[in-house]
């Protein structure tokens, strides 16, 4: 498969750096291709145009995220914790790698409504697993059994994402992992039993 040959990761991480630095629109495939150290026409033999960039972006930062969550989720700790280390999680990925927190936070924003549908379809493996918690916590009775789950999901991803992007309009400022112990227990305060 293509997304295993390293000049497809090559091309993903220029495109990280390359849109970050310059916004989605002005990133030509051209300053893509300068970034990753390849041919113009050699990005065409793993992606159809831009937008299949951007979007096989997102799919594959994803993935770092929904194994990380579903490992989390593995382990033998009550729901509560398992909420607080995917949002440690969540802020430790994108602290790492400013690009990322950029092209995530600001630049998947203002694609348009075709690609943030695309977009969203890939979000949803991630909040699936975030109701898995959710299921966890009421079961266990450590969450309110009244809570509407979706409105929960809603609230507790809203969150974490909002908190990210102050982070990143702020040009990184403060540290967003210290963040962690803070907005779990704003969103347990919501959802305790």
């Amino acid at each position: 498969m293509k997304k295993d040959k390293p000049k497809y990761r090559q091309i993903i991480d220029a495109a990280i750096i390359v849109i970050a630095e310059n916004g989605y629109h002005q990133s030509q495939v051209s300053k893509i291709a300068k970034q990753a150290g390849v041919a113009d026409g050699t990005i065409y033999l793993y992606f159809k145009n831009k937008e299949d960039i951007l979007i096989s972006v997102f799919e594959e930062k994803m993935e770092i995220f929904v194994d990380n969550l579903k490992g989390i989720i593995k382990e033998d700790i009550t729901a509560s914790e398992k909420l607080y280390k995917m949002i440690h999680n969540h802020f430790s990925v994108l602290a790492k790698n400013h690009h990322l927190a950029t092209v995530t936070q600001l630049e998947l924003r203002q694609s348009n409504l075709d690609l943030r549908l695309k977009i969203n379809s890939i979000l949803k493996n991630y909040l699936k697993l975030l109701d898995e918690i959710l299921n966890e916590g009421i079961n266990s009775k450590e969450f309110e059994n009244s809570i509407d789950k979706r409105l929960a999901r809603q609230m507790i991803f809203g969150t974490i994402d909002e908190t990210t992007t102050t982070w990143v309009m702020n040009e990184y400022k403060y540290d967003l992992v210290e963040l962690t112990e803070q907005v779990h227990r704003l969103l347990l305060n919501g959802i305790k039993a």
